[in-house]
């Protein structure tokens, strides 16, 4: 490759993490402004803001929420997804296309008019203003996450372990647990940190479904900048990129192990 060719896509590289990253990181420096207010060049340095969003109320409980629900989330999403992986990839199931069509629609679909449908729904099953309704309404969003993970994960896995695993007198779920599990299970993880991570950030859903005693943080955070714009949502937001930088490498980490257990499997 030309010297010149590969200085331009080096440049655009740049140009392209500056985009997307620059916004992200501006907050970074407000979220310790000595001020009242979210205002740039900084007054002064000052920790006051991480120390509001340490005390109980509102951000700590709304954190605690958050966590909760993302936990319940994940592990409704990726027992689905996982399951519906599984089923899509062995034998000729009917209709294959469409039936992913519909279980990856959430991914598709605008989440508000997603929203809207599952606030008219759950208000008839009575799960509105609900932890449970609101992990439903999640786990809904997050399986197409887990599916799309799982499925790239199982399209290099050796069915044949599967029948051997069988022939040896092994029950099916005792096949699934010691043979196909272990195998796909960085496929697993990672479509799981992903689903926890659409879950902890997601707020158009929670707007409609939960409520007071649901408040998650990105609804508090939202809450917060209609109301009462203060620099303690940029320490909340300072603190809610890091976990989502390690959630994601743990995700990364997830995938080049499931790439290397590929590799020795081909061997």
């Amino acid at each position: 490759m030309p010297v010149a060719l590969r200085r331009v896509q080096i440049a655009f590289c740049c140009l392209a993490m500056v985009f997307l990253i620059g916004p992200t990181l501006v907050i970074i420096p407000i979220s310790f402004s000595s001020a009242n207010f979210l205002s740039y060049p900084l007054p002064g340095f000052s920790l006051q803001w991480y120390e509001k969003i340490l005390q109980p109320q509102p951000w700590m409980s709304a954190l605690l929420n958050s966590l909760i629900i993302g936990v319940g989330a994940t592990l409704v999403s990726t027992v689905l997804g996982t399951l519906a992986a599984l089923g899509m990839s062995r034998g000729r199931l009917p209709a294959r296309s469409m039936i992913l069509a519909v279980v990856i629609s959430p991914m598709i679909v605008p989440v508000v008019i997603s929203g809207v449908g599952m606030y008219f729904f759950f208000a008839r099953l009575g799960l509105v203003a609900s932890f449970l309704g609101l992990v439903l309404a999640h786990a809904v969003l997050a399986v197409p996450f887990v599916l799309i993970t799982v499925t790239a994960t199982l399209k290099n896995f050796d069915m044949n372990l599967v029948r051997a695993a069988a022939s040896l007198g092994a029950s099916p779920f005792h096949a699934f647990r010691t043979v196909t599990l272990p195998l796909i299970a960085p496929g697993v993880i990672s479509g799981a940190l992903f689903a926890f991570v659409f879950s902890f950030d997601e707020v158009v859903v929670a707007l409609f479904i939960s409520g007071p005693g649901q408040r998650t943080l990105p609804r508090q955070m939202f809450d917060g900048l209609r109301d009462n714009i203060d620099p303690s949502i940029l320490a909340m937001s300072t603190l809610l990129v890091i976990i989502s930088i390690v959630l994601m490498g743990g995700g990364a980490l997830a995938q080049k192990r499931a790439a290397a257990n590929r590799s020795i499997a081909n061997l």
